[in-house]
Formats: C-alpha cells, sequence, structure tokens
C-alpha cells in the first residue's frame, strides 16, 4: 500500500513517524488509523509511532470522537507486544486530546507519552533525535 507523504515507517527502527499538515480531523484520524492497522498483521516486530503534530494548525475534533477512537485502538491492540506512541504537541487542544488518548489507552499494550519537545520524544522511543527532526520544519 502506498503511504501519504505525512506517513513514514522506518522499519529497520521499528518507528512509525506521522507529520500531519494544517488541519486535523477524522479523515487524517482514519487515515492514520488506517495505515497503523494495515501495518501492525504484516510487520514482523512491534512498532513504536510519532506524531508531530507541530505543522497542524486547526482542529476539528471533539472528545465523544477522541474516546471512541481511543478504545478502539486499546481494543485492537489487545494481545499484542506493548508499543510506545510519542505525541509531540504545542497547540493546547491537541495536547488536551493527545492527554485523553493516553489516559484512555493506559493500562493497554499502548503507551502514550505527550511532549512538547522532540528531545523527550527521541529519549522515550530510544531513538536518535535526528530521526524525528527528518522532513520537519524543526
Amino acid at each position: 500500500m502506498k503511504r501519504p507523504p505525512e506517513i513514514e515507517f522506518r522499519q529497520g527502527i521499528h518507528l512509525l513517524i506521522y507529520r500531519p499538515r494544517g488541519l486535523i480531523n477524522k479523515a487524517a484520524i482514519r487515515k492514520i488509523i488506517g495505515v497503523i492497522e494495515d501495518l501492525e498483521p504484516d510487520t514482523p516486530e512491534p512498532f513504536n509511532r510519532f506524531f508531530d503534530t507541530s505543522e497542524t494548525h486547526e482542529v476539528e475534533l471533539n472528545f465523544r470522537y477522541v474516546i471512541h477512537v481511543s478504545l478502539h485502538r486499546r481494543r485492537s491492540h489487545k494481545g499484542r507486544a506493548p508499543v510506545k506512541s510519542a505525541i509531540l504537541a504545542t497547540d493546547s487542544t491537541l495536547v488536551h486530546y493527545a492527554r485523553l488518548l493516553a489516559l484512555l489507552t493506559k493500562g493497554s499494550s499502548i503507551k502514550v507519552r505527550v511532549f512538547q519537545d522532540r528531545k523527550g520524544a527521541a529519549e522515550w522511543l530510544g531513538v536518535p533525535i535526528e530521526v524525528l527532526a527528518e522532513g520537519s520544519q524543526a
């Protein structure tokens, strides 16, 4: 499956990178979840995720949708090896939604943390910061 340019999969370091630009809405969320759910069964090793929302400028989501998606991902990932999802967010709305995702996946095999800088995300994911900075406007 051909991935959109804002989604990159680094198989060698087991990392999916998503760099949405502009608007985050239900379609954007469905797109990234679709890619993740396509990759999971076909990837022998579990992979972590890095979501760089620094280039998003508008959010059209609501709490009900974020809760629905969070619970769906929690259920669909049940029984799989643990993975980390690092979310780089500085926009207050995205920070709130990311924290809600972290809360709703707590205790599951998906560990979510919200970061306001790439350095912390890179350390937590165990990857060089340059990997997270490539392709960004940072």
